[in-house]
């Protein structure tokens, strides 16, 4: 763990600059800090979270703060004595105004009015508060610098007489100047810590190259640089010396090696995870992977789906792999979530879903613990809350780049992996993705689900059989005769140190745990990521019918991701939620993980794409087809149409048309059967028909059907 406190020095190694904490605020925050070196240097804001990253990352370093002989009272004499009370006396109380002090407004009024007061000039003040601040914040800062003075383990300024022991040749060298530094600094950067991994001899070599080069020219072609002479040129030996001092042994690894291979590869192993607990459930450690194996879709053997990612959740305290989730869904809270309430439910039945029959004591964790390890980025924000104040769980954030402290589940990845590669098709060998190697991609043959299956039984495997030969057993252990595996260690822990371990409801855990979303309620059912669900309130309160008259609207759902026949909708009464179910028409979700689902949407969303283009250019040819009946139409009308007619004659006969049109339809569409050929266009004439009584029908007669036929005008 990472501590930082007031007066401590942190090194800037990509500014070069040192900074002096001044003060840090009770939440740790934010901080004030001050550059040592500035002469001109005011203190400045600094986020904590800056700060601490910047550790990690290997950009800032802590340093030790020099015991300087100026701060010892019997080295100084009776007038350094003297200056260094002046001095006190002048800021002693506005320095104790913290962290006013340190603001530029406040800071500039209180010195005004020891200007105004004829105590000090405003240049004095701020020498007083600089020297105060960037020599260790205590009375004895304020002592007189002495130069000149040598100070055993300081840097000596260079002058024109060359420092070190005198050479064994005629040569005599030059000294390292603050310009010679900065160059060393550069060239240590560039070509020495780097991810090349130079040699050291290289670095000095490429340096002296680019930097001191006392002729440059071209010859057939070519490039010639000629170095200045000896006289002119640092040695091997004084940038060896200058790269001792200024960078230590850490850093160089980080810089070459990277941060994340010093933490597994070189860093001090001073402890143990296993020590931190007490007994079965004190602390499960989390932590996710990348499977090294391709898998093909449930829904079409034709479809890659990529690599799995593999969460585990491990008991410190015994080793035992409590609980497990293999899904798509990368690192996140959500795959978390899956593992988290994997290792609280009951093995036998989660064993029985993937046709794998087991009893409980083959694997009998179903518990929470009190803590959970993990990785910041995953186990923040909403669902961390949900989960420490409906569960009453404790959670560890590891700061990055150190493995060691989740060191058990980080080796089961490797353990795991290394056991069952033999016998997977796609599975990614070291070779992946050289020149001439196979496409491991194209051997994928296993589902998601025939995958798990696998994980499954290596965990079984695992909890019963894997003897850990480095084991530290403690004394009543070893007279206990414990073997140690993770099976036999569990169920000592459970008779001998319970009590760690705590029992919650399934479905309580499940929707502390499950994600939240919104769905929309529709006419059609509640939606969710393209799928219909229903419910008991839905349908009472005819929310569908709603939705159809009024409008959609959201509600607040969990759900689950890898099985999504049912979402959670969230109430407002003691019962927290209530079960939504898959409609019955939807029945190709059924039994769905929620990735392979999302994989069959995007794929019919890419289908369409493919297409799209096609139907445009199928529905711009139905206008066009449209376009040309409509203007032959309009062609043959205007031709045939009577101009000048006025517009009431032209729509009083609209009904009486309309029965012409209707009678010589019927004519036309009327069902005639055993007729010839030569009978079907034989006009059948009838005489004009009357009414009852005498009276004339309202039925056109068939002179007038003539000549509307023939498109004669009316007599």
């Amino acid at each position: 763990m990472i501590t930082l406190a007031v007066n401590e020095l942190i090194k800037d190694l990509v500014n070069e600059k040192i900074y002096r904490l001044l003060w840090i605020d009770e939440v740790y925050d934010f901080s004030y800090v001050i550059d040592i070196e500035d002469s001109k240097g005011v203190p400045k804001m600094f986020k904590m979270k800056e700060i601490y990253e910047g550790i990690v990352l290997g950009t800032f370093i802590k340093l030790e703060s020099p015991n300087t002989e100026k701060q010892l009272l019997h080295k100084m004499n009776e007038k350094g004595l003297a200056i260094r009370d002046k001095a006190w006396s002048i800021i002693k109380d506005i320095v104790k105004e913290e962290p006013l002090i340190y603001t530029r407004e406040w800071r500039g009024e209180q010195i005004e009015k020891l200007v105004s007061m004829n105590v000090c000039t405003k240049v004095t003040a701020y020498k007083y508060l600089r020297r105060y601040w960037q020599e260790g914040m205590t009375i004895n800062s304020l002592l007189p610098n002495y130069n000149n003075s040598g100070a055993r383990g300081k840097l000596r300024e260079g002058g024109d007489k060359k420092r070190g022991r005198p050479r064994l040749s005629d040569t005599e060298g030059i000294n390292v100047t603050e310009e010679i530094k900065a160059v060393f600094r550069k060239a240590i950067k560039k070509y020495y810590l780097s991810d090349k991994k130079n040699s050291f001899t290289h670095a000095y070599k490429m340096m002296i190259k680019e930097y001191f080069a006392g002729d440059i020219h071209f010859k057939d072609g070519k490039k010639y640089i000629k170095i200045l002479d000896q006289n002119s040129i640092p040695t091997l030996a004084q940038f060896k010396y200058w790269y001792k001092k200024e960078f230590d042994i850490n850093q160089i690894i980080i810089n070459r090696e990277g941060k994340k291979k010093f933490e597994r590869d070189y860093r001090a192993i001073l402890g143990s995870s296993t020590y931190e607990s007490m007994g079965p459930g004190t602390r499960y450690q989390i932590d996710a992977t990348i499977g090294n194996v391709y898998l093909i879709s449930s829904y079409n053997s034709d479809w890659i789906i990529g690599r799995p990612i593999i969460y585990f959740v491990v008991d410190v305290f015994t080793h035992m792999i409590t609980g497990l989730y293999i899904g798509l869904e990368g690192p996140s809270w959500a795959g978390m979530m899956m593992a988290i309430a994997n290792a609280t439910a009951d093995k036998k039945e989660f064993c029985s879903k993937y046709g794998i029959e087991i009893s409980n004591e083959w694997w009998p964790a179903a518990h929470l613990p009190e803590i959970i390890v993990g990785d910041r980025g995953e186990l923040e924000g909403y669902n961390v809350n949900s989960l420490i104040n409906g569960l009453n769980v404790s959670i560890e954030n590891n700061p990055s780049f150190r493995p060691d402290w989740k060191g058990i589940v980080e080796k089961l990845f490797d353990t795991s992996q290394e056991k069952i590669k033999p016998f997977l098709p796609g599975y990614i060998q070291a070779d992946f993705g050289e020149r001439g190697t196979e496409d491991y991609r194209l051997g994928a043959k296993l589902t998601l689900e025939q995958y798990t299956k696998i994980i499954i039984n290596f965990v079984l495997h695992y909890n019963r059989n894997f003897y850990m030969r480095n084991y530290s057993r403690s004394t009543d252990m070893i007279e206990a005769k414990v073997k140690p595996t993770p099976i036999e260690l569990w169920k000592w822990g459970i008779q001998n140190r319970a009590g760690r371990l705590r029992k919650v409801n399934p479905d309580i855990v499940k929707f502390y745990l499950m994600p939240r979303d919104k769905a929309t309620v529709t006419a059609k059912g509640i939606k969710f990521k393209g799928m219909l669900y229903s419910c008991e309130t839905a349908i009472k309160e005819s929310w569908f019918v709603l939705a159809r008259k009024d409008g959609t609207w959201k509600v607040e759902i969990s759900f689950d991701p890898r099985h999504i026949n049912n979402i959670y909708l969230h109430t407002k009464n003691d019962s927290l939620f209530e079960v939504c179910s898959l409609l019955d028409h939807q029945e190709r979700y059924q039994d769905k993980a929620i990735e392979e689902i999302e994989q069959l949407i995007k794929k019919e969303v890419q289908d369409f794409k493919k297409n799209e283009h096609h139907l445009l250019q199928e529905e711009i040819n139905f206008f066009s087809n449209i376009e040309s009946i409509v203007e032959e139409s309009v062609r043959v009308t205007n031709q045939t149409q009577t101009k000048n007619i006025k517009k009431a004659q032209k729509t009083k006969s609209i009904k009486v048309n309309r029965r012409v049109e209707k009678s010589l339809l019927r004519e036309q569409e009327a069902f005639q059967i055993g007729i010839g050929e030569k009978n079907k266009d034989t006009d059948v004439i009838d005489f004009e028909s009357t009414g009852k009584n005498g009276v004339e029908s309202n039925r056109p007669s068939i002179k007038e059907l003539f000549n509307k036929r023939r498109g004669k005008k009316d007599e």
